[in-house]
């Protein structure tokens, strides 16, 4: 695609994926169906919108963006409506990615120099860091959703 493309996830039905496209100086979330390779723009946004992920069900779609001044985490709907921040704290987010079980969102919180792994609920609550070591970053779930890497 036109651009700098990045940051491609699968949905769980396999059938197409999220990716980040930056043109112009600016990032925006597609969805790229692979059966009809038809490209559609989900985020339409002049702030970064980046790193997203499908929830396992695939009808959400959690990402980071600046639109609030610094990264923050998204949630929006498959279609990208119904955008809501659920991220409030202190530092920069990112390297959002849901867990199988759907129940939680692990991600980076950049703080103070130091990079830390934190979780969440899909609604924002219960934010907490996992990890303090200094250069934590980019979590993955375990397939059972039990582990984070």
């Amino acid at each position: 695609f036109e651009g700098m493309n990045f940051s491609p996830r699968f949905a769980p039905d396999g059938r197409s994926l999220l990716l980040t496209i930056a043109r112009d100086g600016n990032s925006d979330i597609f969805e790229y169906s692979l059966s009809t390779r038809q490209l559609r723009r989900l985020t339409d946004h002049p702030a970064i919108d980046t790193s997203p992920d499908f929830s396992p069900e695939g009808d959400r779609i959690v990402f980071n963006s600046d639109r609030g001044g610094r990264p923050h985490l998204y949630v929006m709907r498959r279609d990208g409506g119904d955008v809501r921040r659920i991220s409030f704290g202190e530092g920069r987010y990112g390297s959002p990615t849901w867990s199988p079980r759907g129940d939680l969102i692990a991600f980076t919180n950049i703080k103070e120099g130091a990079f830390h792994i934190g979780v969440m609920r899909p609604d924002g609550s219960g934010e907490r860091l996992i990890t303090r070591s200094y250069y934590d970053e980019g979590p993955v779930f375990a397939p059972n959703g039990r582990v984070i890497l």
